[in-house]
């Protein structure tokens, strides 16, 4: 009898069977036995290979391994009250509560904006009258800027932490079972909201406390120059939180937390960041490059693309690639103008959307006479405040056909769009101009290079639309490799995209999850109880005491 490997790898056409009795003669026929000497297999990884002019599913079977609930170990019941305020609930915070409550240790969570169901009212605000709330948005409230802009799970952050932990703690919430061996899992902007407010839900019913529409505003420290710790998060009311820790998993959008941080004495440094726009095909045409003759056939899904292009040693390329989806506005601030990709579960929008961005390093902040740490930071609003003024306000993006940017002219008109509150056909190049760093000459580059590789994407229904420029944080809050902490700053935990050590939902979770075992381990955590000390109570935030 042959050996029989540990893994299968299996290709199917797409009209072939692939109901499990079908699978098992398959898997027998390609390891030479019979399927009666075939162990139990289950489906372990499933992708699509387009290449070559044929489109494949590609099967990975293994054993199955010993069942356990998903997500477990569980949250247990808190020992004590929130022994640990965490700053922000996005994927970072919110997986580093669940990670404590595994513990018995309490957490209390806190976010500037709103719950999952008010912050809905908001973002139809922003895309039917083109008013940013500065606290809820597509950004800021309940599960951060992952919730409502589409809820990819894709990630190379394999190395940082337990990758299948997360998606199996997202499916013991209500995600798709499919998320586990996807080659890339996505949730949906309809379906995450329902898995995040279980998950909260869940943590809630161990003591773990969430708080929305609070907003922190500092840190207050005890201890002498270099060797100070947290003794209180301070928040906008004039009420502080006591705690022994304070994870700050804030995104990268809470522009004013890096203020905060620094008078509290976390060293900031700048990083390097994408800009640029975002690019929308219609689906078909997309579906068509992709999938060549077999486009449209009942079993293949919305087909996405990923492209990258070196241009005077910058990378540019594809980013949040959105098939089936839409563009939406993701500004934070009113004087700026921001847009990002999002997609429902079935991704069956009629459009594909995608950031289109450059690489931008430190010494390119330099040349433009930017510096400091906050250096990128001033860059994005430049271009943010110049992208808003060429639509005329209200939110409406200025956008160019891709074939008037190649050739060097802004559009007269726009094709239709995904954007709700409208296209104002213009000159993206002006916008990019901005920064004075040649963005707009790369992405000519770029896109006659992508026409090459895909053709058709390059067409009169292709636009460009401005600006894409929140692909991550530009600034990193200095922490101990090993303790996580803030050096100098017991206590201080920056976490997630925010702090400059994430780049999307589950590489975030991840490192929220390696920033609450750190914490556990560090032995800062006790019986003791976080308590509210009483409104206009003294306090000093940041700078020695």
């Amino acid at each position: 009898m042959p050996a029989v490997p540990e893994e299968i790898t299996l290709e199917l056409g797409l009209d072939d069977a692939d109901e499990p009795d079908a699978l098992s003669a398959r898997a027998a026929r390609a390891v030479g036995c019979s399927v009666a000497e075939l162990p139990p297999l289950e489906l372990k990884k499933r992708s699509i290979d387009a290449r070559r002019g044929r489109v494949r599913f590609v099967l990975v079977l293994g054993q199955p391994e010993p069942e356990a609930a998903l997500g477990e170990p569980p949250p247990r019941p808190a020992r004590s009250a929130g022994q640990v305020v965490i700053v922000g609930d996005g994927p970072a915070g919110l997986f580093a509560a669940y990670e404590l409550a595994r513990h018995g240790v309490g957490a209390v969570v806190l976010d500037r904006g709103k719950l999952v169901q008010p912050r809905r009212r908001d973002l139809k605000g922003l895309n039917r009258h083109g008013l940013v709330d500065p606290d809820s948005n597509y950004c800021f409230g309940e599960g951060g800027a992952g919730t409502y802009s589409d809820g990819k799970l894709y990630t190379r952050a394999h190395k940082r932490g337990n990758v299948r932990d997360v998606l199996q703690i997202l499916a013991a919430h209500g995600a798709p079972a499919a998320i586990l061996t996807e080659a890339r899992p996505h949730i949906g902007s309809n379906r995450l909201p329902l898995v995040i407010t279980a998950l909260r839900e869940h943590l809630e019913s161990v003591g773990v406390q969430f708080r929305f529409g609070v907003k922190v505003v500092g840190l207050r420290t005890e201890g002498g120059p270099g060797s100070r710790r947290l003794a209180a998060v301070c928040l906008d009311d004039g009420s502080e939180l006591e705690a022994r820790a304070v994870v700050v998993a804030t995104g990268h959008s809470a522009r004013d937390v890096f203020d905060w941080l620094a008078a509290a004495g976390a060293r900031l440094e700048a990083k390097p960041f994408a800009l640029g726009v975002r690019i929308e095909h219609p689906q078909p045409l997309i579906n068509a490059i992709q999938y060549g003759r077999d486009a449209g056939h009942p079993k293949l899904p919305a087909a996405a693309y990923r492209l990258v292009e070196q241009c005077d040693g910058r990378g540019v390329f594809s980013f949040c690639m959105c098939p089936g989806g839409f563009i939406v506005p993701a500004s934070t601030e009113p004087e700026g103008l921001v847009v990002n990709g999002m997609s429902l579960s079935k991704r069956d929008s009629p459009f594909a959307n995608s950031g289109l961005v450059v690489q931008i390093e430190l010494e390119d902040l330099e040349r433009v006479g930017l510096r400091g740490p906050l250096a990128g930071v001033e860059l994005q609003r430049r271009v943010e405040r110049a992208a808003l003024a060429a639509g005329g306000g209200r939110l409406v993006a200025p956008a160019t056909r891709v074939t008037d940017f190649l050739a060097r002219r802004g559009s007269t008109t726009a094709p239709r769009s995904s954007y709700v509150p409208g296209l104002a056909a213009g000159d993206v190049a002006e916008v990019l101009a901005v920064a004075e760093l040649g963005l707009e000459q790369r992405l000519r580059h770029a896109l006659g290079a992508f026409g090459k590789r895909l053709r058709g994407y390059v067409s009169e229904e292709a636009v460009l639309v401005a600006t894409e420029s929140r692909t991550s944080s530009p600034v990193r809050v200095v922490r101990d490799p090993q303790t996580l902490q803030v050096p100098g700053l017991t206590g201080v935990c920056p976490a997630g995209e925010g702090a400059g050590y994430a780049g999307g939902i589950v590489s975030a979770a991840v490192d929220g999850m390696r920033v609450a075992r750190a914490l556990l381990q560090a032995g800062l955590l006790d019986s003791s109880t976080t308590r509210v000390i009483s409104a206009g109570a003294p306090s000093r935030m940041g700078g020695p005491q």
